[in-house]
């Protein structure tokens, strides 16, 4: 399809920056994909009038001129989906970057081509199909062992379904041999491993599902307070420097979802380097294996073109679906949707588009709405249960929470992680604030976390109730000073301190506290939440506050989640708290067991 349906050839009419006028696009199709100049640059068609096509141009167009020659492929953006994607770093229109790197160095070429994946490299496959058979869209014709933790299921295309003429036999194929020849009622079909699918267009799946397990993460703010479910999404906005992308790397390390993508969108390429250098040395927490054997890598900095910026998102959520369909957990770490939305900016002030809010294009909300109701859980096509889990990163302009794609994405996520400046200057990690922050998904994950901490729920309410009045006494204690307050308020500003320090704040970089399992998370709360209620009992019936804060439980309380290394040591200190407050409600002569 070099040349329009009139018969001209497509040519450059304008450009200005990544956006370029075409002419000679009569009969092209939206997002159709085109190649700009003598170069071969990748663009998509964004707007169609009659003879001229609008193109957006996914990489550097300087040195471009009016005239240059247009080629247009005659379809969308679509990304290659086989075995090989697990481990690779690819950059926001799939281009792998090791490989680009081997060839040209550290930049990356205008024009420059690479196959994302390895058409030469043969996979052992072991096939699920028998000539005769009857199946199915989605279903699995066989699978790969593509790293020693992902096997790869090689599925029918979905709309692909009848009787299986032929099938290959055990052994080593490349991703473009025929795996088996499927009659279908609109004719013949070959499997192969490669498939390819338009980043825009979400996966099918046979139907969704109500979300009901915890995507669990070690990191106690979240789990206990403010849950993720499999298949939900989350935001965590937060101001410059309070550990948006250092939250965001701790969770892809933690989290037990099987498969990782981490899409680095518009951030600095300081940052991006240290994920790049850091990743592939991770250890799986689970496995002892490397974590990249489960993680693919989406790297657009903020110098790379912004109109790839924009793909970038869609590039991962894509690659996503994939392996949802095949019965995965996927979780996909978006840093930052602010970059994201910024590109989207620049790209309508281009087109010449009427700004809304904040120069925004009008159809923000939508395209947020569309990039995070591809998350979800399902049931795909081959019927295995898998999900898409979302954590998007914003970054509002001098922390304002106002402004339009934090409150745009709190609208279409049902997690809220807010990050605080104040706790992040105090090197409390992670600075989620738990005031400001909330979880609509307590109800989902109820059941799950009842199986493994009977009471839960109640306990998680009884520490909120705290951390509440906790930060009422801080406000009053300011203008009034701690020690105006009676006992029984002052206990709130303990207690909080102690959760603060016993419970909220983790370490990232101590071996014991870097990851808490459920289990230990439930068991320090009750440690916690036990001190609690045997000192408010024993200050109601007279007790002092400095004798209760001078029993040694209250240091071993603090160091419970260093020093008790599971929920045994835990218990026995639950223990040892409940003894030492009665033994103090003995000597005080107010006899009788706390």
């Amino acid at each position: 399809m070099g040349a329009a349906e009139n018969g001209r050839r497509p040519f450059v009419t304008r450009i200005s920056g990544p956006v370029v006028t075409v002419g000679g696009m009569a009969g092209a199709s939206m997002y159709e994909v085109v190649r700009v100049g003598e170069l071969g640059l990748v663009g998509e068609v964004v707007r169609q009038a009659g003879d001229t096509a609008t193109v957006q141009v996914y990489e550097d167009t300087t040195m471009l001129k009016p005239g240059a020659p247009v080629e247009r492929s005659g379809a969308p953006l679509s990304l290659w989906l086989g075995p090989g994607l697990i481990g690779n770093i690819y950059d926001g229109v799939q281009r792998p970057l090791p490989e680009l790197m081997a060839r040209g160095g550290t930049w990356i070429r205008r024009g420059e081509k690479a196959d994302p994946l390895d058409l030469s490299r043969p996979w052992e496959f072991t096939p699920l199909l028998v000539p005769g058979q009857e199946v199915t869209e989605g279903q699995a014709a066989g699978l790969v062992k593509e790293t020693p933790l992902v096997e790869h299921k090689i599925m029918l295309p979905p709309g692909v379904g009848g009787t299986v003429r032929s099938a290959a036999g055990k052994g080593a194929y490349t991703l473009n041999d025929t795996l088996a020849v499927v009659d279908t009622p609109s004719g013949p079909v070959e499997i192969k491993m490669l498939q390819k699918w338009p980043v825009r267009q979400p996966r099918p799946a046979r139907a969704r599902r109500r979300v009901s397990e915890p995507l669990v993460t070690g990191q106690r703010v979240i789990d206990t307070f403010f849950p993720l479910a499999k298949g939900g999404c989350a935001c965590i906005p937060g101001g410059f420097g309070t550990g948006k992308t250092i939250t965001q790397h701790q969770l892809a390390k933690w989290s037990d979802a099987g498969i990782i993508i981490f899409i680095g969108c518009g951030e600095r390429g300081n940052e991006m380097t240290e994920v790049l250098r850091e990743f592939p040395e991770l250890k799986d927490p689970r496995t002892g294996r490397p974590l990249m054997e489960r993680t693919i890598l989406i790297a657009n900095t903020s110098n790379m073109p912004v109109a790839a910026r924009e793909v970038s998102i869609y590039t991962g959520i894509t690659m996503a679906e994939y392996y949802r369909d095949m019965g995965w957990d996927v979780a996909v770490f978006a840093d930052s949707t602010s970059r994201w939305a910024e590109a989207l900016r620049e790209m309508a002030a281009r087109l010449e588009e009427m700004p809304a809010e904040e120069g925004f294009p009008a159809s923000l909300p939508s395209r947020l709405a569309q990039f995070y109701e591809r998350g979800g859980a399902v049931t795909a096509l081959g019927g295995w249960e898998g999900s898409v889990s979302i954590v998007g990163a914003v970054s509002p302009p001098g922390g304002d929470f106002s402004e339009p794609v934090t409150q745009h994405t709190r609208r279409f996520t049902r997690v809220l992680w807010s990050l605080d400046t104040e706790l992040a200057n105090a090197r409390h990690y992670p600075s989620i604030n738990w005031l400001r922050s909330y979880s609509d998904y307590l109800e989902e994950v109820e059941n799950a976390w009842e199986k493994i901490a009977p009471g839960w729920r109640e306990l998680r309410g009884e520490a909120m109730v705290v951390l509440q009045r906790e930060e009422h006494y801080r406000q009053i204690a300011r203008l009034i000073g701690p020690d105006a307050l009676p006992d029984g308020q002052r206990l709130f500003l303990f207690i909080g301190g102690i959760m603060r320090e016993g419970f909220l704040a983790q370490s990232a970089f101590d071996e014991a506290d870097m990851y808490c399992p459920l289990e230990k998370q439930a068991a320090l709360l009750r440690v916690i939440m036990a001190l609690y209620v045997g000192a408010r009992d024993l200050i109601k019936s007279g007790a002092a506050l400095a004798d209760i804060s001078a029993l040694p439980c209250v240091g071993r309380v603090m160091r419970a989640k260093t020093e008790c290394p599971g929920v045994q040591e835990l218990a026995d200190l639950e223990g040892a708290v409940k003894d030492e407050l009665a033994e103090l409600s003995v000597r005080a002569g107010k006899g009788g067991v706390v």
